[in-house]
């Protein structure tokens, strides 16, 4: 019986003998990846040796540029461990993003490896064909002194996407499409396939395997196919080994998704398995807040889309628009193609790149009682700021399109006869 790609991938980092659902697996890690979060709190442990320097990145994301003294002690904190170690792989205010963005645009997390991070959205990874997980911070202090961590090794189900997306549908409809219809997948992986996948776009990917942390998967990933290659191409990674699944791998089930079906989505507040309905279900609840960004979808074609149908129109009275873009790098090439200086002509705020918002750390915490459309991970109570406020999870061109009129919108109509 052949492999699934999860299967191999960890096969691969564990010495090339066969692994199975069911099995630990004890595996070498390629990239080990901290967070700004990790310093803050002075007892929180760091390393008294390194196995593998070279392979340890260090991202300031979360509470940047920092909010509080706590925040910005930690920040010292943790330039001083970079000097200390020696850490070239270092993304420090100015040159930072949202962790997951960075690994996407820096070719960090290249086909094939195995990714590690304190951070739970990891399997973003996948979007690039790597094996990307998120850990608790003792177990990244263990994986940077050793090298290694363990995983124990769960199902794959697999997915097959065919047709085309309609306009105004992203990767992040389509993920609602999937959680709403299957709900919870529980110490599962999650494979994506078939000949839909050309109509998705490594943004589209990234957001797809980011939220599967929402449905409780272990890994998603993606296959190294012409789409990826372009990707890497473009951001000059190489030496990668892309992992492709066996014709005869095994799986707990495979799912056919036509991308035709899939319309604009909202995932209702509170959580999202099985809770997720057409926009067209909910048009007319008022929002006070409505939030772009995320390591989700602050990415570059987030923006485009927010500003395109932002262009020549103004967020209503009463609603705070937010966007977040999810690097510099996006930042910077938003404003070079003017899409920054439209949104902000339009009434929105564009804030440095930063986890912020999302959750709920700073730049648009909610009030209580408040109603935001997010295109940002999750909605939990509490996930944004007061715990009675309510989040509705979106695309970035839905949240655009509410802005607009001050209540849940499906952007569809702006799509319409190639307006956009």
């Amino acid at each position: 019986m052949g492999g699934t790609i999860i299967e191999k991938i960890l096969s691969r980092a564990s010495g090339g003998g066969a692994v199975r659902p069911g099995d630990l697996v004890v595996c070498d890690v390629d990239r080990i990846v901290m967070l700004d979060l990790h310093f803050t709190t002075e007892s929180e442990p760091l390393p008294a040796r390194m196995d593998h320097p070279e392979r340890v990145t260090i991202i300031m994301d979360h509470s940047i540029p920092a909010p509080t003294i706590a925040d910005a002690k930690g920040q010292r904190r943790a330039r001083e461990f970079v000097r200390e170690w020696g850490i070239g792989s270092f993304y420090d205010i100015g040159r930072h993003g949202i962790v997951h963005q960075v690994l996407l645009e820096e070719g960090l997390a290249p086909p094939g490896s195995v990714v590690a991070c304190s951070d739970s959205h990891t399997c973003a990874a996948g979007a690039l064909n790597a094996a990307g997980r998120g850990m608790g911070r003792l177990e990244m202090v263990q994986i940077m002194c050793t090298g290694k961590t363990w995983y124990r090794l769960g199902p794959t189900v697999r997915y097959n996407f065919t047709g085309r997306k309609r306009p105004g549908v992203f990767g992040k409809d389509v993920f609602f499409h999937i959680a709403g219809q299957y709900g919870d997948h529980v110490n599962q992986n999650i494979e994506f396939g078939g000949p839909g996948l050309a109509d998705l776009t490594i943004d589209d990917r990234s957001t797809i395997a980011t939220m599967c942390a929402e449905v409780s998967a272990e890994f998603a990933t993606f296959p190294c196919d012409e789409v990826t290659e372009a990707h890497l191409r473009a951001v000059g990674a190489a030496g990668y080994q892309p992992t492709a699944p066996d014709a005869d791998a095994d799986y707990l089930d495979v799912r056919e998704v036509d991308l035709a079906d899939v319309e604009p989505m909202i995932a209702l507040p509170g959580y999202v398995p099985g809770h997720t309905l057409p926009v067209t279900q909910l048009t007319g609840q008022r929002i006070d807040q409505a939030f772009i960004g995320s390591c989700a979808n602050g990415k570059l074609t987030d923006i485009a889309s927010a500003a395109r149908i932002l262009q020549g129109r103004s967020v209503a009275d009463g609603v705070r628009l937010i966007v977040t873009p999810a690097s510099q790098q996006i930042y910077l090439q938003a404003a070079k193609l003017g899409y920054v200086q439209t949104l902000v002509e339009a009434g929105a705020v564009v804030t440095n790149s930063t986890c912020g918002a999302c959750w709920g750390g700073s730049m648009g915490v909610l009030a209580p009682g408040e109603n935001c459309v997010t295109s940002s991970t999750r909605n939990f109570k509490g996930r944004m700021g007061a715990t009675d406020a309510s989040i509705y999870l979106a695309s970035s061109a839905t949240v655009a399109a509410s802005a607009i009129t001050g209540h849940l919108t499906d952007p569809t109509p702006y799509y319409a006869n190639g307006s956009l």
